[in-house]
């Protein structure tokens, strides 16, 4: 295996790593809560930590990336998902301590799922060039949505309604991918910087504060909404559609996986642009059918969210990496860090939603399943704003890259 497969490889393990952390402790947050006696306000605080200690690495991985080095923030990725996993097993042991450990030990795994973010992105821009570059952060970016399906198929057959392993042993399994990812890393080489200029932080500050990059920064945040907003209340907002939830989640998320393996292909059809534009009307649209639709039309709703989302995340980070190569690690950190913090930021402002939506169900004389039907598709409804919003910015984006791009082919009169 080259030094190049090792390091991408292991990248897509530590990706696997995080995606394994969100869906397998999603799945025993129930059972958690009641052997240690901890309520639902509580379990939100400590579910709330993985999306904190998320853009905090990234930023901070991000500036120390060309100092210090991606081996040594992976390094210490593998230390905080280690310990982070270990305190969440021995949290029963610490007693009236638990809910603490709970805090630090999901802080610490979001920390190291930041790490990942902040040193494998800028790693893979470098080490690759135009579209294979996209096709390769397309392909590591798979291992998301991918490791969401696997971890939460993981988390069904070893839980209460299959071999009922209890949640210890799932959380065992979230240590798997960590090992095999250290092992990869291990004595592999990073690759040096691809521009002379990203290598700095002056320049890559410089680089952030253009209009290009300050726009980019705007649509990551409505496309990091679209994306994680609707997946995390799907359960609730969906409960009475005549769809299971968790089969629409698992749908979506593995159309994602598949959509993304196929990445590089798309952005050299259509190029960055074309395809976030067209994945912005695609999200749009499955939203759209999410709060209209109940019975089979919800996995319709499923299959085209699941497309329009899928090229989001890798293209808005490829992007950066493409138009904007001066902004470097710490811009590509950056970028992604307002996305995880946005997903975390509309997580009560949703719950809202659904609380006032129900509310006026309740005052429109609605009751029972009608109502929660009702309240999941009006939130649906209005999540559908976001990326609605972004057609009209990625449409922006595409004349404005076109007429650049025509202005630098454009031979300089004497």
């Amino acid at each position: 295996m080259t030094n190049q497969q090792r390091l991408f490889y292991g990248s897509c393990f530590a990706l696997i790593t995080t995606a394994f952390s969100f869906s397998i402790r999603a799945g025993i947050i129930p059972e958690l809560g009641d052997q240690l006696g901890i309520g639902e306000a509580q379990l939100g605080l400590i579910n709330s930590m993985w999306f904190w200690g998320f853009p905090i690495s990234m930023i901070v991985g991000g500036i120390v990336y060309h100092s210090v080095g991606g081996k040594k923030i992976m390094q210490f990725a593998v230390f905080a998902h280690g310990l982070g996993i270990l305190l969440t097993l021995l949290a029963p042991m610490f007693g009236g301590a638990a809910y603490a450990t709970l805090l630090f030990s999901t802080l610490l795994i979001g920390l190291g799922n930041g790490c990942t973010e902040a040193a494998c992105n800028p790693m893979i821009a470098d080490s690759y060039e135009g579209v294979q570059m996209s096709r390769m952060l397309n392909r590591f970016h798979m291992w998301f949505p991918g490791g969401i399906v696997i971890g939460s198929l993981v988390s069904q057959f070893m839980g209460p309604s299959g071999m009922g392993l209890g949640w210890q042993a799932q959380i065992w399994v979230i240590l798997l991918p960590t090992i095999v990812y250290a092992i990869l890393f291990w004595n592999a080489e990073w690759p040096p910087a691809k521009v002379a200029e990203a290598s700095s932080t002056s320049s890559n500050i410089q680089a952030m504060l253009s209009p290009l990059f300050i726009f980019m920064l705007v649509c990551m945040a409505f496309t990091a909404i679209s994306e994680f907003g609707p997946q995390n209340w799907v359960a609730v907002t969906l409960a009475e559609s005549g769809a299971e939830p968790m089969v629409v989640l698992a749908l979506a998320t593995g159309l994602m996986a598949v959509a993304r393996y196929f990445g590089g292909e798309a952005v050299h059809q259509f190029n960055t642009t074309g395809v976030l534009l067209g994945s912005a009307v695609l999200a749009t649209i499955g939203l759209f059918l999410f709060s209209k639709s109940t019975g089979g039309m919800v996995y319709v709703a499923a299959v085209v969210y699941g497309l329009g989302i899928a090229y989001f995340w890798p293209n808005m980070v490829g992007f950066v990496a493409d138009y904007i190569p001066r902004s470097g690690a710490f811009g590509m950190s950056i970028i992604g860090a307002v996305g995880m913090f946005m997903s975390g930021l509309v997580q009560p402002i949703t719950g809202g939603w659904i609380e006032s939506n129900r509310a006026a169900g309740e005052a429109a004389g609605l009751s029972g399943g009608e109502l929660e039907l009702a309240t999941g598709q009006a939130t649906l409804g209005t999540l559908a704003l976001f990326p609605l919003a972004l057609i009209v910015l990625f449409t922006l984006l595409f004349f404005w890259m076109r007429n650049r791009q025509k202005q630098e082919s454009e031979p300089v009169s004497a």
